[in-house]
């Protein structure tokens, strides 16, 4: 297996294609011609294997002709040239091609690579219905005596039982089934995969009509979700008989419910498509639905029946990039403005529906929350607001505190006080120096002196006075204290043990990664969910540089003075890392080749196509560096204070970090296996 770290083999993916010859109806010698051409551009580009449509070096079309012998002698020949063309072509072949076996006629699959035939599967659902009626020519595998065949010289497994499996990869085995096969209600491949089958390829003619190819879509896409597999879905395309019935030639490639790849339809030449299946996220996906063993366990009797063959499959030993699959930058942002507005809107009502019900179930009608002028607090202070208006109370019952202390800049304080004004709260300003300095003064530091020591002490004792605030604040009027912390904050511990964006009575960004915030903010600017006020301040906030704000600038206190990001790292790196370490539990050097191919420029995406979305590029040194960060702070520094944060909504399947939910961890654990890991990645 290839080693190097830029070969995608490496990191358990497998380039898989779906190829659609043109083709002539009973031309079985032209049909191979065609299926051979696109072989071999499958394995120039580094495809393990590729799928083409149901019988196609004989045409599906050919009716009444399969059951002349001289179709299915030459059909036989074509074999034997795609066999012989296997020594060199190093890909594994999935043909489809009429074949008698024990004096009956069956629909195929044949799996070929490396002079060998694999395996022959024959179709076990044949349609006879509407323009359909091969139940006039074929039988189906139901009706197969025998478990091995003659074929061109060679012993090969024969049955819809078999699975085949890369002896050198172990997370590919594959199954094949045919056309019909996965429209019926409990497809082969659903036990297949229950069998172990990561990849499920399907050999189709499809003729089509108005509206099929929309449901192609669903049907490839629920069966590869409900599998937790690849699917390759073919169909034929030009060339097939228009005696009564028109062929678009659509190919498939979808992961887990989400499409990979798709061809253009209606095509006049062969065309092939490509993608690349992570293997691993599949598998991971699998361990951890428990449901998946008890249904294997509940169908163990269909499982046991596959057979399993085993060969060597060929893969590329050079490096192969970039990925044929999409990499967002954001993964918890879609890089489709339409979804990402959908996606803001669920995320947001997720997050008020929870603190009205929180409201509701407590009988508190007031809340207190803390307003610094930035993202978080702003977001969550929308939340609040929407909140009071579904329980038909007023906005002034939200009991909104902004507190300057000694690094709090005038940008972020002026935008605080708009917010309030904003929002129409209840407005209120503490200035928290006075009692900073006499809890600095009560403990000896050397600021209550004079001296300028602006150590963690002295930033946290400003972020606890917040705090304290906050929570008598909430006693004296009978109301909870709303916590303002992200996701990205709790998973880099990049919070204040037991303070404001740590500790709440109810926290309701708490599963919201920082770079999704933003664009929450901006979606209740745009969706107008405050009338047609002015929102300039929202947009004020989002171009805000992130900070504490808990130590003086040296020049002007214009803007903040601290950069959140100069030290954990930027949250669209970090928030990349957070994903698939918590949604995957990927090897950091897995993480890394992702975001190389994420990041590397900006020809490759998608991500938001906005002018303010940032255009960074990060070198393989610059996602090490942020990563280590990430890893030591994630494994080893921030657990402990996870464990006992506030309850707050979960909103995506991203994963939250509640120890209620998806992440359970001790909080004295180490992170240097995951630092030895990302130390095999090289630096360029």
């Amino acid at each position: 297996m290839p080693q190097s770290f830029h070969n995608l083999y490496t990191h358990d993916f497998v380039r898989v294609a779906v190829g659609v010859p043109r083709c002539r109806v009973a031309d079985p010698l032209y049909n191979a011609e065609q299926t051979i051409a696109l072989a071999e551009q499958a394995a120039a580009k580094g495809a393990a294997l590729v799928a083409f449509p149901e019988l196609g070096l004989s045409a599906y079309s050919c009716d009444d002709l399969f059951h002349q012998r001289a179709l299915l002698d030459t059909v036989q020949e074509a074999l034997a040239k795609v066999l012989e063309a296997s020594i060199r072509i190093p890909v594994t072949m999935i043909v489809g091609m009429p074949l008698k076996v024990d004096h009956r006629l069956f629909n195929c699959a044949v799996v070929v690579a490396g002079g060998r035939v694999h395996g022959v599967v024959p179709k076990i659902y044949l349609p006879n219905y509407n323009e359909f009626y091969e139940v006039r020519q074929f039988s189906s595998a139901d009706e197969a005596v025998a478990k091995e065949i003659e074929l061109l010289g060679q012993r090969v497994p024969f049955g819809a039982d078999l699975l085949f499996q890369a002896a050198n990869l172990p997370l590919l085995r594959f199954h094949a089934e045919i056309c019909e096969d996965v429209w019926v209600p409990i497809p082969p491949s659903s036990y297949a995969a229950l069998a172990g089958a990561t990849v499920l390829v399907n050999l189709s003619a499809s003729n089509i009509v108005v509206g099929k190819s929309d449901y192609r879509h669903q049907l490839v896409g629920n069966q590869s979700a409900r599998c937790m597999a690849a699917y390759l879905y073919s169909s034929a395309g030009r060339g097939e008989s228009t005696t009564d019935l028109a062929w678009d030639g659509q190919a498939l490639i979808y992961e887990n419910g989400e499409m990979l790849a798709e061809a253009e339809r209606f095509q006049d030449e062969s065309h092939i498509i490509f993608a690349d299946v992570d293997l691993e996220r599949l598998s991971r996906d699998r361990m951890r639905t428990n449901t998946w063993g008890d249904s294997v366990r509940r169908h163990a009797q269909q499982v046991d029946a596959f057979r399993v063959v085993t060969y060597k499959v060929e893969v590329p030993e050079v490096d192969v990039l970039p990925l044929r699959r999409t990499v967002a930058r954001f993964p918890y942002v879609p890089a489709n403005p339409a979804l990402r507005d959908k996606r803001c809107m669920e995320v947001y009502n997720i997050q008020v529906q929870a603190l009205v019900q929180r409201l509701s179930a407590s009988g508190m009608r007031k809340v207190v929350i803390g307003i610094s002028g930035g993202l978080d607090s702003t977001h969550a202070l929308l939340v609040c607001a929407k909140a009071m208006d579904r329980l038909e109370l007023p906005r002034t019952n939200i009991l909104a505190y902004t507190m300057p202390g000694f690094a709090t800049s005038r940008r972020t304080l002026d935008q605080a006080r708009k917010l309030m004004d904003f929002v129409g709260c209840t407005a209120h300003e503490i200035d928290i120096r006075p009692s900073c300095i006499q809890m600095l003064k009560d403990i000896g530091h050397p600021y209550s002196e004079g001296k300028e020591e602006y150590d963690v002490t002295f930033e946290n004792v400003q972020a606890g006075e917040r705090t304290s605030h906050l929570f008598r604040l909430a006693n004296h009027h009978n109301g909870i204290v709303i916590g303002t912390g992200d996701l990205s904050e709790l998973a880099l511990g990049w919070c204040t043990y037991g303070v404001g964006d740590h500790m709440s009575h109810y926290n309701v960004n708490a599963s919201v990664p920082k770079t999704l915030i933003a664009h929450l903010v901006r979606w209740v600017a745009d969706s107008r969910q405050f009338g047609a006020a002015d929102s300039q301040v929202l947009e004020d906030v989002v171009n805000t540089e992130i900070s504490p704000e808990l130590v003086p600038g040296k020049a002007n206190d214009t803007a903040p003075a601290q950069s959140t990001q100069s030290v954990i790292g930027p949250y669209e790196l970090q928030d990349f890392n957070l994903y698939y370490t918590l949604r995957f539990g990927l090897a950091p050097s897995k993480i890394a080749f992702l975001a190389l191919h994420a990041w590397r420029d900006r020809t490759v995406g998608p991500w938001p196509e906005e002018e303010h979305v940032p255009r960074n590029e990060y070198t393989i040194k610059d996602i090490k560096h942020n990563l280590a960060i990430f890893l030591r702070r994630f494994f080893q520094t921030s657990q402990f204070k996870r464990t006992c944060v506030p309850n707050a909504p979960k909103v995506g399947s991203g994963g939250s970090l509640s120890p209620r939910g998806d992440w359970r961890a001790p909080s004295d654990s180490e992170s240097r296996l995951w630092l030895e890991n990302l130390k095999t990645v090289p630096d360029a």
